[in-house]
């Protein structure tokens, strides 16, 4: 009798853990959501802080004029277009890397290199690769992402610092997209 009270406890406890675990997933595009990011950054800051030679980058994507997708075909094409972009960018990375739903048309991918590497060419790669793969509206309008970048500059770099600079140079990526048009 106590076996069996012991085992359905730890199904209960298991099972709770695993909704609270599922509650931090976006469930739109099943990547890691906003506040489970927060707490990765964090074991990511610690990571790369105790090996000084591994270097953090923080890449921030954004959908390029994706109200005007949710204003024009729908809310369901816009999730659609969600679940696509984030599959896509998925497999884009290495498995090391993290992708995460930021919020509404927002994703970031965190990259964590063990040397010095060019990250413009990285951000470019990743733009291609989405690019590349061809995904449109269902009225066949090309979806294009703008990403911005940022370093972890080390010990005393706060998650907050570091999503604002990379937050600033996804915006000078995207005014760069509107120009070339």
């Amino acid at each position: 009798l106590n076996f069996i009270l012991i085992f359905i406890i730890l199904m209960i406890y298991n099972y709770m853990k695993h909704r609270e675990y599922m509650g931090e997933m976006d469930v739109i595009t099943n990547v890691m959501g906003r506040r489970l990011f927060l707490n990765y950054c964090t074991k990511c800051q610690n990571d790369i802080d105790n090996k000084s030679k591994r270097k953090g980058w923080f890449l921030f994507i954004d959908i390029d004029w994706f109200k005007q997708i949710n204003d024009t075909y729908g809310h369901p094409v816009g999730d659609e277009a969600l679940k696509t972009i984030a599959n896509t960018i998925q497999s884009g990375i290495r498995g090391s890397d993290t992708l995460i739903r930021y919020g509404g048309d927002e994703f970031a991918v965190i990259i964590v290199l063990n040397r010095e590497s060019n990250i413009e060419a990285v951000c470019s790669a990743l733009k291609r690769f989405v690019q590349q793969r061809g995904i449109s509206t269902s009225q066949n309008n090309p979806v294009q992402v703008s990403v911005g970048h940022t370093k972890y500059r080390g010990e005393g770099d706060t998650v907050q610092s570091i999503i604002a600079r990379a937050d600033i140079a996804m915006y000078k990526a995207k005014e760069q997209n509107k120009m070339s048009l």
